[in-house]
């Protein structure tokens, strides 16, 4: 089989398809979380706390010049190393919610599936039945 064709054989079958439109839907899908964070829940929790946003917490590894503001972004722009745990708060709020919007949609998935009704046994075919008779009179 050449490289070509083994190739196709891959890239055709069903799995390596439905992966492939798994990654698609999940990179928007993960866009769409991002700005549900960003832009709907962050501001409710900034509001929540007075004004408190995640973006801008922030540790400054080094001096800070003087006359540049505290934050994130200032801070970055003049070269000073920063531990940006604020960001990486976000992150994983935005993480959080998404796993549980992945839960809730299996969930509701899997309420919707039906379980096909159990098979009925398949009929004893005659030859086996004449069989089971002579074995029971056999035994009496």
């Amino acid at each position: 089989m050449s490289f070509m064709s083994e190739f196709r054989e891959f890239a055709v079958k069903g799995n390596a398809m439905d992966l492939a439109v798994g990654v698609i839907i999940g990179a928007a899908f993960g866009k769409i979380v991002d700005s549900i964070v960003k832009d709907l829940i962050m501001p409710i929790v900034g509001a929540v706390f007075g004004g408190f946003d995640f973006s801008n917490l922030f540790i400054a590894l080094g001096p800070v010049p003087e006359g540049v503001a505290m934050t994130l972004d200032a801070v970055k722009a003049a070269n000073v190393p920063v531990f940006a745990y604020g960001s990486f708060l976000t992150i994983l709020l935005n993480f959080i919610i998404l796993a549980f919007v992945v839960f809730i949609l299996v969930r509701q998935l899997n309420r919707m599936k039906r379980e096909a009704p159990p098979a009925a046994p398949a009929a004893t075919p005659e030859d086996v039945i004449l069989l089971r008779e002579i074995r029971d009179s056999l035994k009496k």
